[in-house]
């Protein structure tokens, strides 16, 4: 399984890696600063059946 993945920040457009536990569940949702921009963002990780993941972000605001 990947131990990172990555999103693109919403307000500067900057792709940010991130870090990958799937020990916290399958499906996770917590918000983080971008760490170019500062702004809020709101992660959303999904762990599939098959090893397969998917992130996605959207601003806080």
């Amino acid at each position: 399984m990947e131990e990172e993945a990555s999103y693109i920040c919403d307000s500067c457009g900057e792709e940010i890696i991130i870090p990958l536990d799937p020990s916290a569940g399958r499906r996770q949702q917590y918000t983080e600063d971008c760490p170019v921009c500062c702004h809020p963002n709101v992660i959303t990780v999904e762990f599939g059946r098959k090893g397969q993941v998917r992130v996605s972000s959207e601003s806080e605001y």
